[in-house]
């Protein structure tokens, strides 16, 4: 028997048993889809992560006060928060001074506050305060109107650009260019609005406005540490200019050879290192765990097949006496409990694809199911099912084929 034939002889008792061929595949439906659903929480995070928390300009990387390591425990963090210095304004401009494969390196802090327009207020807004040159270095774009320039943050000018929501909030009909919205109570004229940049994990990126730098550290004071967004030249002296600014920040701290930073480098591999040592052992026991409905999925088909070998006694000695071959009735029942599994496999991903396009639409979670993972998983529950019709399909071949014919 050639396993075409084997595998249409399987789908024909498949078929005559549609009751209990359903009942027998929801085992391998749910596995498949509790962990493709996982799967694709934890790549749409990932992606997430990568396209909107990660990205932080090109060829550019970021100096602060902290280091990503030092968020990686309570303790690191205090003893960081001891050791380390302020980030301020002549950092800033020693990273500058350096020049080379540095192109150009900005500094930016933030702060809530209060928004008022008329008797409209807004509280737990994002303040941030930047030097004129951080919208290019990070990327952003204005939709309507402009940033402050150069001259405006050296002159402390009370001006200002807001984000699309506030924007919308309150100026819903008219241009908020031109008006004047009171910051904390001071008033500040809306030189423009920032592009839409969207949510985070349902939190809002557009609820905030920017103010030069030098506006910011007047009113708010200048003992606090800055963040300075570095970018270098091209892509290929990215980590050239990342050492010249580790430099620059050491040579003002006066550090010796083999004394650590008392500052943080931040990149986008930094911040993915993270994610990966937090989220990854997660990530193994989360589908591993869920891996486990599979395994019952296939005793279910194990359990089946032997009842289904029970049952039909008397049609394997019908077979052997009219000619099938071990092999053949082998075949046969592999061949079936395969194509069981792989059609729950199927009906399992359509489910999980359907449970995260769900999720997606009414939560703020992302999700993300990459076809590399919709392939493993047809040919996990296809092996499954394989390895499970193993013990039937040999206790099936082993009848004999006139102690068969006699079973009722």
């Amino acid at each position: 028997m050639f396993y075409g034939e084997a595998l249409k002889v399987a789908l024909g008792a498949i078929w005559a048993h549609k009751l209990r061929s359903f009942l027998t595949l929801l085992g391998v439906i749910f596995g498949v889809a509790t962990v493709i659903v996982v799967v694709s929480l934890i790549e749409g995070f990932n992606r997430y992560v990568d396209e909107k928390i990660a990205n932080i300009g090109t060829n550019a990387f970021a100096v602060q006060k902290f280091s990503i390591e030092d968020f990686a425990s309570l303790e690191a963090y205090d003893n960081a928060r001891r050791r380390n210095k302020d980030v301020t304004l002549d950092d800033l401009a020693a990273i500058r001074a350096r020049g080379g494969v540095i192109r150009d390196a900005g500094a930016r802090e933030q702060e809530q506050c209060e928004l008022k327009y008329g008797s409209d207020s807004l509280i737990g807004v994002s303040l941030v305060g930047q030097t004129a040159n951080i919208i290019e270095l990070e990327n952003k774009e204005i939709a309507e109107g402009r940033s402050f320039t150069p001259g405006e943050d050296e002159r402390g000018r009370l001006v200002c650009y807001i984000g699309a929501d506030i924007a919308e909030r309150f100026f819903p009909t008219t241009s908020a260019v031109g008006k004047t919205i009171k910051i904390d109570g001071r008033p500040f004229e809306v030189l423009g609005v920032a592009k839409a940049q969207g949510s985070v994990f349902g939190q809002s990126r557009d609820k905030f406005a920017t103010i030069p730098l030098t506006t910011f550290l007047n009113i708010y004071g200048a003992r606090r540490s800055l963040q300075i967004n570095v970018v270098s030249t091209t892509a290929a002296t990215y980590i050239d200019a990342i050492d010249e600014a580790r430099v620059a920040m050491r040579t003002r701290r006066k550090l010796g050879p083999g004394e650590p930073d008392n500052f943080g480098v931040i990149t986008p591999s930094a911040i993915n290192n993270l994610r990966e040592k937090i989220f990854g052992t997660i990530q193994v026991v989360a589908i591993g765990v869920t891996s486990i409905a599979l395994v019952v999925g296939g005793i279910v088909i194990m359990n089946i097949m032997l009842v289904s070998v029970t049952e039909r006694t008397k049609e394997i000695g019908i077979r052997k006496s009219l000619g099938a071959r071990r092999t053949d009735i082998l075949k046969q029942f592999l061949a079936e409990s395969t194509a069981l599994a792989l059609s729950g496999g199927a009906i399992g991903v359509m489910i999980a694809y359907a449970l995260g396009q769900l999720v997606a639409a009414l939560t703020p979670v992302p999700t993300s199911l990459p076809l590399p993972a919709v392939a493993v998983a047809l040919f996990v529950s296809g092996g499954i099912g394989m390895i499970a019709g193993v013990y039937p399909a040999w206790r099936a071949a082993r009848l004999d084929p006139i102690v068969a014919l006699r079973s009722e």
